[in-house]
């Protein structure tokens, strides 16, 4: 994997690169759909292409190793072949589903044990089994196992739990060494910043991570119940210790005007299941600001979705007509949310691109600040 930064806006730390893989190229700064079980929900790869303009999706490994499981998956040639999706993977490592469990899980040295949400079963996730699971799944970038501490953790805590996952990174790295590729082509790891709110463990862990010189790096244990300011302050800091000839990634946010705050301070690369889990809502997120579609003002409202967008499931459909279909529970009214909402957010990032490039961006993002907080 190579990454080419191309240019940083003169009036921010915004950056706007190229990453390349073998199953192609990345421009950032990114969005990535989220693809849990190696689907994104509602949405088709064929969509994905055509109408969201997904450069890379994510998959997750704690639920693609209990269904459809690794056999099934291997078989198949890796997750690419068995969902047929031509473009860049990237697989978290499960951490955060594990965090999530919190009952049924236990946190130990030698890794995570938990019970399947699916039947019960109990599993053991270690940081060498992670790292062989990613391999057989395939995906191009592959996540360090980390525990990811709860937003309000104390300096204790979360000094423990980045000891606990630097020593796993470390066990990651030599698993990760003295495995081969699974399916004739490179695979990346990206090992994971954790620390919790406080400044003094995230530089240390910033540091910890840069000395393994890896591909890219990632920030993981934020939006997971702090402020918002909060997020913000550590996202800031801890992009002024890493790296900056490498790709960062900012873990599971958020909102756009989450993302574009954190493009401003030098983010590339985001995940996040809010533009399909609010579509399913109701929530839009447009050009000219959030829609609540559910609202009787739409009933009679036949202009299109959003007539901003390069998106022709946003500009065929009018909001009467998806109105309808959310209120009558049609399932092609979720698949019509879901793909605007990542078409606007590919659309965002994107636009940020060419802003960063053409020296517009720190304007465009006080302009899109205000957009975004209109509610319609």
């Amino acid at each position: 994997m190579k990454f080419d930064l191309k240019l940083t806006d003169p009036h921010s730390k915004a950056r706007a690169g190229t990453i390349l893989t073998e199953h192609g190229e990345i421009l950032t700064p990114i969005f990535m759909p989220v693809g849990t079980a190696g689907s994104v929900k509602a949405v088709s790869q064929q969509q994905l292409i055509s109408e969201v303009k997904a450069q890379i999706i994510l998959g997750n490994t704690y639920h693609l190793y209990l269904r459809p499981g690794l056999k099934v998956i291997e078989k198949a040639g890796g997750l690419h072949k068995f969902i047929n999706w031509q473009k860049p993977i990237l697989t978290d490592s499960g951490g955060y589903q594990v965090f999530s469990l919190a009952g049924a899980r236990k946190i130990k040295e030698e890794g995570v044990t938990f019970q399947s949400h699916i039947d019960g079963s109990s599993h053991l996730f270690t940081p060498e089994k992670v790292i062989d699971i990613q391999r057989t799944i395939g995906a191009d970038i592959i996540m360090a196992f980390d525990e990811c501490p709860p937003g309000g953790s104390d300096h204790q805590y979360a000094k423990k739990s980045m000891g606990l996952t630097h020593r796993w990174l470390d066990r990651c790295f030599e698993q990760f060494i003295s495995t081969e590729n699974k399916y004739g082509y490179t695979q990346n790891l990206f090992p994971i910043v954790q620390g919790g709110i406080y400044k003094d463990l995230r530089k240390e862990s910033c540091e910890y991570i840069s000395s393994k010189n890896a591909a890219g790096n990632a920030i993981g244990g934020l939006s997971v119940g702090e402020p918002e300011e909060v997020m913000y302050d550590i996202c800031n800091f801890c992009c002024n210790h890493l790296p900056k000839e490498k790709p960062r990634y900012l873990m599971g946010v958020g909102t756009p005007w989450n993302v574009l705050e954190c493009i401003s301070m030098g983010i590339d690369m985001f995940d996040c299941v809010m533009p399909t889990r609010n579509g399913r809502n109701a929530m839009l997120f447009t050009t000219k600001g959030v829609i609540n579609i559910d609202n009787k003002k739409w009933e009679q409202d036949f202009s299109q979705i959003d007539d901003g967008l390069d998106c022709t499931v946003s500009n065929y459909y009018s909001k009467s007509y998806l109105r309808h279909l959310m209120k009558s529970k049609e399932i092609l009214g979720l698949t019509i949310a879901s793909i605007h909402n990542l078409a606007f957010y590919l659309w965002l990032v994107s636009e940020a691109r060419v802003r960063i490039i053409n020296g517009s961006f720190s304007s465009w993002k006080k302009e899109m600040g205000l957009v975004l907080q209109t509610r319609l």
